[in-house]
């Protein structure tokens, strides 16, 4: 018997979430070029991303400290990360290789802890705001910190002449 759309749905939308992750874990390895309006749009989106795990903390108190203390360690981690990234500044392109392992050690815990939540019936129907999991946000706020802190940090050693 055939499956419906909406059986389907859940499953393309895991396959999705995941060849999204994919790439994104596999741009953690090897050399690279910077190109800073990919970047620049990244930033912006993460910036967007942290204001609504900001939101999240306001309005959802049993979650602020958690966003706050995994935004705190996102940003420590991206420094770290930014001083083991060696960048070649260069006029028509700037060339970077990243330390692949904070990153991507970040995104995987990600994916196990939003595999876990949802192997444990997170993601049911029935869910409200405030069954929102401390962990889950402060993993989520200490990916994007990382991701801006080492965006920021990527695009003042990358394009030392271009306006900050």
């Amino acid at each position: 018997m055939p499956m419906a759309m909406p059986a389907l749905t859940p499953i393309l939308a895991t396959v999705g979430i995941g060849f999204l992750y994919y790439r994104r874990i596999r741009s953690q390895f090897g050399r690279q070029a910077y190109k800073p309006r990919r970047a620049l749009v990244r930033l912006c989106l993460l910036g967007v991303i942290a204001l609504f795990l900001l939101f999240a903390a306001v309005f959802l108190p049993h979650v602020a400290l958690a966003v706050v203390a995994g935004g705190l360690i996102g940003v420590v981690l991206g420094v770290v990360a930014m001083r083991h990234t060696h960048v070649e500044p260069g006029v028509p392109t700037a060339y970077y290789t990243p330390n692949p392992w904070i990153g991507g050690a970040l995104s995987l815990v990600l994916v196990g802890r939003i595999a876990w939540r949802w192997g444990s019936g997170a993601f049911s129907p029935g869910m409200t705001a405030n069954d929102a999991s401390p962990w889950t946000l402060a993993i989520a706020a200490a990916l994007v910190a990382y991701f801006l802190a080492y965006g920021i940090g990527l695009r003042r050693r990358a394009l030392p002449g271009a306006p900050q």
